[in-house]
């Protein structure tokens, strides 16, 4: 058992979140004497008669305490004899779900809250989604408000048969079921004695106890990605981040990623101090027997499974007001690296109440959906499930600099996103050619349609004329190195662009010696109904 565990609380609008914490909080003496009168002088003006309301210790904010809802996400750090505990009282409102997200992605343990007056409801079923999203392992879906059911075992197994529909959905391998009553006190901190048919832990012996299992990052080898390059002087220069996974001696041989040079470990810093290995979780210091091209956004590995990609598919919490626009470029930010990004596709929109599979073109807020990511260069990235910190994401507006999605990698490469590749056996191009771009009015932005995946090799015939495209027999077009050569409507080489043929550029628009040839297009926009 850790000395530490950090929770979270959530669930629905008026589930007793912040009822529950102030109670545990409250009943086991660990708020100061001024507070507490604090609180019976605030309760005298509340919503309860003048009887205690123990969610005030938790909602400070004015506007909270006005409406009785929960706003921002609220922590409170307090220790028992056994344990330390860190909880993160999260809002219930739909409209802040993306509060309760950043509270869920530093939480061991999720305490899922529901009304037993009300059941299961939809943003139970979100949150318990967004929760095993962020990484969290272990789960209790707490029964709150029995007093309010007359303290009914059949509405309390009527619930157990909706959460373990949910679980088995969710595939939570570490899930408890519990009933309590937030506001009256039972199994919070002492047994209830409403509640004989129950012979559980109450909940404080619940966390004081639990086993939280979690994602350990990687575990294959070390991995710490560069936050920052240290030079005091001309004579040191060090590399400084957080130990993700594993751990590295003097002497070991390291691997930069994405460039793949390696270096040997000349000394290793925690702070000012010189130690001869470093662990996962350390913030440290790295300096190298030799100059490397490393920068911040690059990764110090040794023995680890990572990959370096540009492409991958990630599950998106979408937590922007305006609607996800494809082909629009966002930040990507993955570990401590920052590119530029496009949301190439929404593979499907994941319905919170059922957990269909459902065909989207746009995504809103707090919607959740499986997308396709391109970004503008390779990164070093890792699927979730070995990495929480180089297998999340978050996706920021390039003009707002808002926060606009928060995900976590399910797959790396592969999919749609290979495209259309041309391969004369010995240099392998990808190109945007045959890409659609339609025009959509649900939101106004115009998306990028790729096409399936086909490889054209010296002498494929090409598919020169489709909807949204239209090019001529003979062109080049322009790729990383040598032109691409089209000639009678077939693939012919890589090689310089000859004069007598049209250049186009790699999304199909003319070039000409200034530039773009606005004369010259051979595409169009479809306009999508």
């Amino acid at each position: 058992m850790t000395d530490l565990l950090k929770f979270i609380t959530c669930g629905s609008v008026d589930d007793g979140k912040s009822t529950l914490i102030g109670h545990i909080l409250y009943d086991s003496k660990l708020i100061y004497a001024d507070q507490a009168q604090a609180l019976l002088l605030d309760s005298q003006i509340g919503s309860r008669g003048g009887e205690i309301d123990y969610s005030l210790l938790l909602d400070g904010l004015m506007a909270e305490r006005e409406q009785g809802i929960t706003i921002d996400v609220a922590y409170r750090y307090f220790t028992t004899e056994k344990r330390s505990f860190i909880a993160a009282d999260a809002p219930g409102h739909e409209q802040y779900t993306r509060n309760m997200a950043v509270g869920a992605s530093f939480a061991d343990l999720a305490i899922i809250l529901i009304d037993a007056t009300r059941g299961v409801l939809r943003q139970t079923r979100r949150h318990a989604r967004i929760c095993s999203m962020m990484g969290i392992r272990s789960f209790l879906f707490a029964v709150n408000k029995m007093d309010l059911a007359n303290y009914s075992e059949e509405s309390f197994e009527s619930i157990k048969s909706d959460v373990d529909a949910l679980k088995r959905e969710l595939n939570l391998q570490s899930a408890a079921l519990m009933p309590l009553s937030a506001t009256a006190g039972d199994n919070v901190t002492t047994p209830s004695v409403n509640m004989p048919w129950y012979s559980g832990p109450t909940l404080l012996e619940f966390l004081e106890e639990v086993e939280t299992a979690e994602i350990r990052d990687s575990g294959l080898g070390f991995a710490m990605p560069i936050q920052r390059v240290c030079r005091p002087d001309a004579s040191f220069r060090g590399f400084q981040g957080q130990v993700e996974s594993g751990s590295a001696a003097c002497g070991d041989t390291l691997t930069v990623l994405p460039s793949m040079e390696k270096a040997k470990v000349k000394a290793l810093y925690l702070g000012e101090c010189m130690v001869p290995e470093i662990f996962a979780g350390q913030p440290a210091t790295i300096q190298l027997d030799r100059e490397l091209d490393a920068s911040k956004g690059c990764v110090l590995a040794k023995d680890a499974s990572l990959k370096s990609q540009k492409r991958f598919a990630a599950t998106l919490l979408w937590m922007d007001d305006a609607v996800l626009a494809l082909g629009r470029e966002y930040w990507v930010k993955v570990g401590t690296k920052l590119l530029p990004a496009k949301v190439e596709s929404i593979e499907y929109k994941i319905d919170v109440n059922t957990g269909d599979h459902l065909p989207a073109n746009v995504l809103e807020k707090n919607e959740i959906a499986l997308c396709r990511i391109e970004a503008s260069e390779n990164l070093v990235v890792d699927l979730f499930r070995n990495s929480r910190s180089l297998g999340s994401l978050i996706l920021i507006d390039r003009l707002s600099h808002a926060t606009s999605a928060c995900g976590v990698i399910e797959e790396i490469g592969g999919g749609r996103l290979e495209g259309v590749v041309f391969d004369d056996g010995k240099i392998r191009v990808e190109t945007n050619l045959f890409d659609l771009f339609l025009f959509n009015p649900l939101s106004g932005t115009i998306e990028r349609v790729r096409p399936e995946p086909s490889v054209y090799r010296l002498g494929d015939e090409l598919p020169l004329k489709g909807r949204g495209y239209a090019y001529p027999g003979d062109f080049d077009a322009e790729s990383e190195k040598d032109s691409i050569r089209i000639r009678n409507s077939r693939f012919a080489g890589f090689g310089p662009h000859e004069s007598s043929v049209p250049l186009l550029s790699r999304h199909g628009l003319g070039v000409s010696e200034n530039g773009l040839d606005p004369f010259e297009m051979y595409r169009s926009i479809i306009y999508s109904a």
